[in-house]
């Protein structure tokens, strides 16, 4: 079957989950979206740069400003996912908020500039070094793969696997991810 339609197929499916399974699938989507936002960033600054820099406050392979930007997504966006040019503007708008807020409060109360648009390529329409359209635009297309690609995969997976292996593949990763994020904020 060609890859688009595993996808169309993977979305028509009907799954009934319990509470947990839901969880499950939620915490899965959290660290795929904060590794997802690592690889982009690598790529990107890549390209910036010149060279490869290690993007992110964490250790590991993932950032959390793109798994809560997901988070954000699929409260907000996801029950519009019958329409998809509501999914990108909501995705846009809904994560260029929390990028603006969250950059705002570092540097305002901690003195921390977690990113600077002032200083990099392909800035335009930059707001105090914050938000950008660029980063804005990425962020309604990544909210359209979130609700379109990465949700009916990970229910397709929840649905097809073992409920205690599926349960181990979601929360292994969550769980090292929510750690990494601990301890860089202790540290």
């Amino acid at each position: 079957m060609h890859p688009i339609q595993t996808l169309k197929s993977w979305s028509r499916e009907e799954h009934s989950f319990t509470p947990w399974e839901k969880f499950c699938i939620f915490a899965l989507l959290f660290a795929a979206s904060g590794v997802f936002g690592f690889l982009y960033e690598t790529v990107f600054y890549r390209i910036d740069l010149g060279h490869f820099v290690k993007r992110g406050t964490t250790w590991g392979p993932w950032i959390p400003i793109y798994a809560y930007g997901a988070v954000f997504i699929l409260l907000i966006a996801y029950r519009f996912r019958k329409q998809p040019w509501a999914v990108f503007l909501l995705g846009a708008l809904s994560s260029g908020i929390l990028e603006y807020a969250v950059g705002w409060f570092f540097w305002t109360q901690r003195h921390i500039r977690l990113w600077d648009y002032n200083t990099e390529i392909w800035n335009w329409g930059n707001i105090n070094g914050y938000i950008c359209a660029r980063s804005v635009l990425f962020f309604g297309f990544s909210g359209l793969i979130l609700v379109y690609l990465l949700v009916p995969a990970a229910s397709h997976l929840a649905g097809r696997m073992k409920k205690r292996a599926f349960a181990l593949l979601a929360l292994i990763p969550f769980a090292l991810f929510v750690a990494d994020i601990a301890l860089s904020y202790i540290l």
